[in-house]
């Protein structure tokens, strides 16, 4: 199983497509589209944080168990990213002490269901994609949701400035699993096929890297 990381317009929905595809594989995405709180909580997010980010954990913790039933399935989130996205907004004031610990508690005990859950206890790979604020913000406005946008909130400018900065430390101490960065200004696989060939060559070899490791570990 291979799981997605990055901010928001870094391209996780882009790429998942692209390696599901390459390898022959189903596609897990994110519940953006029929998200009925993410409209809720752009409109409101001290009132909303809370129940958005337990939306998430519970749409992930059920993907992932469907993902891990097959192989090379693919996600187009982690789950290890969810403290992240709920401690900046409870950071920002968003949340309450209760919400976090309640929050915290949630998702240590679903973390340590999941081997149970799923035969499992990590993904295979986690692949982050890395892009600057600028880029971010430009894949933000291109894909055109309303409620993402600066026009709609000048808050938001600084809310998504902070958490592109704290992806950096998140990839840094992740320990998850094997993990590989991709430079998505670089490699701009969204737009450039050329790009999206090499980004698939690059995950491939780290995913016979793994299995290698996988195999040699298995054999001692």
């Amino acid at each position: 199983m291979i799981v997605l990381a990055g901010t928001i317009g870094a391209g996780k929905s882009s790429l998942t497509a692209m390696l599901a595809e390459h390898l022959e594989s189903e596609a897990f995405y994110e519940s953006v589209e029929d998200n009925e709180v993410l409209p809720l909580f752009y409109e409101d997010p001290n009132k909303y944080a809370f129940l958005l980010q337990i939306y998430f954990l519970n749409k992930r913790f059920e993907s992932i168990k469907k993902a891990l039933k097959h192989d090379n399935n693919v996600l187009d989130r982690s789950i290890y990213e969810d403290s992240l996205l709920f401690h900046l907004n409870a950071d920002l004031g968003r949340a309450t002490e209760t919400e976090v610990r309640v929050y915290d508690e949630l998702l240590k005990n679903m973390l340590e269901e999941l081997p149970h859950a799923a035969h499992k206890k990590h993904p295979d790979l986690l692949v982050h994609i890395r892009v600057s604020f600028p880029t971010m913000l430009e894949r933000i406005q291109k894909r055109g949701r309303d409620f993402e946008q600066i026009t709609y909130d000048p808050n938001l400018y600084d809310y998504y400035k902070e958490l592109n900065h704290r992806y950096d430390k998140w990839y840094e101490e992740y320990n998850e699993s094997p993990k590989i960065q991709i430079d998505g200004d670089v490699l701009n696989f969204v737009e450039d096929t050329d790009a999206a060939k090499e980004v698939l060559r690059i995950i491939e070899e780290k995913v016979k890297e793994v299995r290698q490791i996988g195999i040699l570990t298995t054999a001692k």
